[in-house]
């Protein structure tokens, strides 16, 4: 396959994941609270059926899971936005900063938005999260292409 194919491809997954947290940050806070809910049931039956006797607080593992829903979606991001900047010329650095303030500057725009959506509202500890999840997606990437490199 070709550069410019790759490159194509690289921008439609790009732009798919994007499409996904703007679906998912247009929730009303009704619809998205009981996506969450379901998650939450699931993760806590399965930990319950490893560990029988364990008293697991429903609330305290929904905002558990709802926060790291966000930290490993932008985890995703910092993948994606790393590995088309890769294929530029630009130097390291440049790369670096370019897709970390991609990332920040979208989570920063995703709060935004729900600012307008019914019983959301925008929070800075989200965009921090946000912010921590590209930057390890980001960090997981490099990792994992300098073992790649000293592999061959």
């Amino acid at each position: 396959m070709n550069q410019n194919k790759k490159r194509i491809i690289f921008y439609v997954v790009i732009l798919f994941w994007l499409s996904i947290i703007f679906v998912l940050s247009s929730q009303p806070v009704s619809k998205s609270n009981a996506l969450s809910k379901k998650i939450t049931e699931i993760v806590i039956n399965s930990a319950e059926r490893a560990a029988p006797n364990s008293n697991f607080d429903f609330d305290r593992t929904n905002h558990l899971i709802r926060k790291n829903a966000h930290f490993f979606s932008y985890l995703i991001l910092g993948i994606l936005i790393i590995n088309l900047m890769k294929k530029s010329k630009m130097g390291r650095f440049k790369i670096f900063i370019i897709s970390i303030s991609f990332c920040i500057v979208y989570a920063i725009s995703d709060e935004f938005h729900q600012i307008f959506v019914s019983g959301r509202g925008a929070q800075i500890k989200d965009v921090l999260i946000d912010s921590a999840g590209s930057l390890m997606g980001i960090a997981i990437y490099e990792a994992i292409s300098k073992i790649k490199k000293n592999k061959y």
